[in-house]
């Protein structure tokens, strides 16, 4: 029987328009109350729970920029965030929420393995509240974006801006926009 701990890793921005991508690695030390899927909590639930995985956990948390993203393309980051997980969390077996490994060896998948595994909820939580403070922290170098209420997402508001003011830094410019980046006949 094996008695490596568990690391679950899950990440937060892969599909935004803006932003980071943030991979989270955890091992728990001790349990806690309350996880769950980043998504499913509010924002106010998922800081109060931040700091607490912080101290229960040993963790490891990867960030690619925009500019990064636009290099490499998503899939290579995320590659390059697995191993980086892999390197710091040692002997440990790895749990990836979603369905691809990314050709990475010895991580097992799970889809939505943030719901029911709680390593893998607790990573989720770190790569979100990770994910959401930077673009928060942008909303005030970037004000017409509204990054603070959209985190960087392709919502009408966030196309409109993008529409009105183009794009700025914490664009990705290899994701396409349509209306920015597609003719159209209006």
């Amino acid at each position: 029987m094996n008695n490596k701990p568990l690391c679950g890793i899950d990440e937060a921005g892969r599909g935004p328009l803006a932003g980071s991508l943030v991979i989270a690695g955890v091992v728990l030390k001790n349990p806690i109350d309350g996880l769950m899927d980043s998504k499913k909590l509010t924002e106010k639930r998922r800081e109060a729970l931040y700091p607490i995985v912080i101290e229960n956990s040993e963790y490891h948390i990867v960030t690619f920029s925009a500019k990064e993203v636009d290099k490499m393309g998503i899939s290579k980051c995320l590659q390059t965030g697995l191993q980086s997980i892999q390197r710091h969390l040692t002997e440990a077996e790895y749990l990836f929420d979603g369905n691809s490994s990314f050709g990475i060896e010895n991580i097992s998948t799970m889809v939505k393995a943030d719901t029911k595994v709680a390593e893998v909820s607790a990573a989720s939580i770190l790569a979100k509240v990770t994910h959401d403070r930077e673009m928060i922290e942008m909303a005030k170098k970037y004000p017409q974006y509204g990054f603070e209420k959209h985190k960087g997402y392709g919502t009408k508001a966030h196309i409109e801006a993008l529409l009105k003011y183009d794009r700025c830094e914490m664009h990705r410019k290899t994701f396409r926009v349509k209306g920015l980046d597609e003719p159209t006949l209006f």
